[in-house]
């Protein structure tokens, strides 16, 4: 992977709220010269706008030449109008990048000029503080140096997955893109369990996150499949045995309502893709 430092041109960032934000740091911090990178954005929330400021990267450049890269991280609902206003800024060698949800290849081709190599992908929250994953896809006009490019952009965020079936990117989005919402209720639900058997609700809360923050830890450091590691805590017999008859249960366990569940955002990602 090359470093971000060689890229051999700017890279602009059109779009940067959070997610955008944390990725330009992101690459900052991984060696990308701020006077590489430049920011298309109307109004950045006051920490962005920092360290657009402390690290000396251009808000909203008037000039500059076509860039290397254009990493599109704008709202999906504003993306036609915003893309009308910036295609003019990319050049026939310019990678387009979108990490924004819902929006094809098709719709990204369409609003910039025939043969524009553009790679689309879903990243996750986590990605805002470096720990996230990225499903990405790109187009047969990316070149094999392009797509490393867009990897190790991608890559600041947290780890990437290439698939090459943009098919894939609506199951990707309804496992890891909406995954971490689907997390984040299994610690509100266990707080909430814990408190209606009678432990004081803050006491639960902080249980129930360190629990699942601590979980998903060991997990990503041990590298032990999850079957097993939850057999390593499962005594027969035991109080933990006695949750997962409840929550494995074939019709009412977690496995059937999972399923059902990323079946459903996975139909509404095609939906709103078109």
């Amino acid at each position: 992977m090359p470093a971000l430092s060689d890229i051999p041109g700017r890279v602009l960032l059109v779009g940067a709220g959070k997610m955008g934000g944390a990725m330009l740091e992101g690459w900052l911090d991984l060696g990308l010269e701020p006077a590489k990178a430049a920011v298309i954005d109307p109004g950045p929330p006051p920490e962005v706008a920092a360290l657009l400021d402390a690290r000396g990267v251009a808000l909203n450049p008037l000039n500059g030449g076509p860039p290397a890269v254009m990493l599109l991280a704008v709202k999906p609902q504003v993306a036609a109008d915003v893309i009308a206003k910036v295609a003019p800024l990319a050049g026939p060698g310019t990678l387009v990048v979108s990490v924004m949800a819902g929006r094809t290849l098709g719709f990204l081709e369409a609003g910039f000029a025939p043969g524009t190599a553009v790679v689309r992908s879903i990243p996750n929250t986590p990605a805002a503080i470096g720990r996230g994953i990225t499903v990405a896809v790109p187009n047969g006009a990316v070149s094999a140096e392009q797509k490393l490019i867009a990897d190790g952009l991608l890559r600041a965020s947290g780890e990437v997955e290439w698939v090459e079936d943009e098919a894939m990117i609506d199951l990707a989005t309804a496992v890891s893109g909406s995954g971490p919402a689907y997390v984040f209720l299994l610690a509100e639900a266990l707080a909430a369990a814990g408190a209606k058997a009678g432990l004081p609700a803050d006491l639960a809360d902080r249980l129930a996150r360190a629990t699942v923050a601590g979980a998903g830890e060991l997990m990503i450091r041990s590298g032990i499949d999850p079957a097993q590691l939850r057999k390593n805590v499962t005594s027969p017999n035991g109080t933990t045995a006695a949750a997962l008859a409840v929550l494995m249960d074939e019709a009412r366990g977690f496995t059937p309502l999972l399923t059902e569940a990323v079946a459903a955002a996975a139909k509404r990602s095609r939906e709103l893709a078109g």
